[in-house]
């Protein structure tokens, strides 16, 4: 195993292979450790806006994503109070027209099925399973980085180590003790349901987002168009790490009859047989995504909430940076990993905390009541299509 051109990667979430493909495409070899004895995505549905297809569609996915994504024809932004549109986003052609390149949504199962085949077909890639990512550490400080792992208890030297270990990243807590994630004090259900089993005016390509007092609903399809994604978020106590919990039915369907939600939404809710509910927990900005030769990425650095949809997005973004940086560094010493890493975290930072910024702000709005929630309603009528289209330009036609 070559030392200077080595990098080990801790987690093999989209993060995590979608840096290991950005990386072996600029000459790295790359090492994936991951706890889990197989990998089992869990979650439902995920979008992925045109910056985050732009990175994957260079990294030649498109052949492999594209047949199993949904593109949606359109965000429809919804009324709890009259059980109607208030404003519809074009996205479909307009999107991809708009942003060079495509808008997609699709199950999680299916992206990381797609990256997994990819990082399975590039002979520089190798994906060690049920390895301990607890044994992964960095030793001597400004020196290279030593991984143990594998069944074998081999021991690697990296030129740089990578923690795409999620929102409760063993490296971050390894680099970082003090850097704890926090609860919001929102839960969010996912569940599908049979295209089938839903009136088809209900089943139409599109997003939709339900808007209601203390609570909102979004919908989408998935898998070829035959299942309709739906995550509802609401507020709660239960703080379980996961994402994956199982939900009992009649809680959620609860919740939202006591709100009086209009007839359509709650018949897509209680058409869910199966439900699985995710306490949201966030990452306060951190004083440094790195320490010498180790970095964060994702939702270990800066996991956020997914009201921008864009959790995904920006760990595929930081993948796409993180290549750059370590790719364009002038040798393989590992002053120079460092200072590679310095200047990934430097490119991230500002981007992502407005990206977290905003996620924070639309749930705020999503959730409005009353006279709030009506002058809400009044603005995005008056801002109209496309101009509320415009104001997403930031995020989705960005480039690394």
């Amino acid at each position: 195993m070559r030392t200077l051109r080595t990098v080990v990667i801790a987690g093999a979430g989209i993060g995590g292979l979608t840096a290991a493909l950005a990386l072996a495409a600029r000459g790295f070899r790359v090492l994936i450790i991951e706890t889990a004895e197989r990998l089992e995505e869990a979650g439902a549905g995920l979008q992925l806006s045109p910056n985050a297809t732009r990175i994957l569609i260079e990294l030649g996915l498109h052949e492999r994503l594209s047949a199993r994504a949904v593109v949606p024809e359109a965000v429809s932004i919804m009324s709890v109070r009259r059980g109607g549109e208030i404003c519809r986003l074009p996205l479909g052609e307009a999107a991809a027209s708009r942003a060079g390149a495509p808008y997609w949504v699709m199950h999680r199962a299916d992206l990381q099925a797609a990256l997994l085949e990819q990082v399975h077909d590039h002979p520089g890639i190798e994906l060690r399973l049920g390895a301990n990512v607890e044994d992964a550490a960095a030793y001597a400080t400004g020196g290279n980085a030593e991984v143990c792992g594998g069944t074998t208890g081999s021991r690697d030297t990296a030129w740089a180590l990578i923690g795409a270990d999620g929102v409760w990243s063993t490296l971050r807590r390894r680099l970082f003790p003090d850097a704890t994630a926090l609860f919001s004090g929102l839960i969010a259900w996912r569940g599908t349901v049979e295209t089938a089993r839903l009136p088809r005016d209900m089943t139409a390509p599109r997003i939709q987002l339900w808007m209601g007092p203390d609570a909102h609903l979004v919908t989408y399809p998935m898998s070829g168009g035959h299942r309709i994604n739906l995550v509802a978020v609401v507020s709660g106590g239960w703080t379980e790490p996961g994402r994956n919990a199982s939900g009992d039915a009649a809680d959620i369907q609860h919740a939202f009859a006591q709100a009086h939600w209009s007839r359509p939404a709650r018949l897509m809710i209680d058409a869910v047989d199966h439900w699985r509910k995710w306490a949201l927990f966030t990452m306060p900005p951190m004083a440094a995504w790195h320490r010498d030769t180790t970095a964060l990425l994702g939702d270990a650095a800066h996991a956020m909430l997914p009201f921008a949809a864009q959790g995904a997005g920006m760990a595929i973004e930081d993948a796409a940076v993180l290549a750059q940086c370590l790719g364009e560094a002038a040798n393989g010493n590992a002053e120079s990993a460092a200072s590679a890493l310095a200047r990934y975290a430097g490119l991230r930072r500002a981007r992502v905390a407005r990206v977290q910024d905003t996620a924070q702000l639309n749930g705020r709005i999503y959730h409005l009541g009353g006279v709030a929630a009506s002058a809400r309603d009044l603005a995005i009528r008056a801002m109209g299509p496309q101009r509320m289209l415009a104001r997403q330009d930031w995020i989705y036609s960005w480039r690394p």
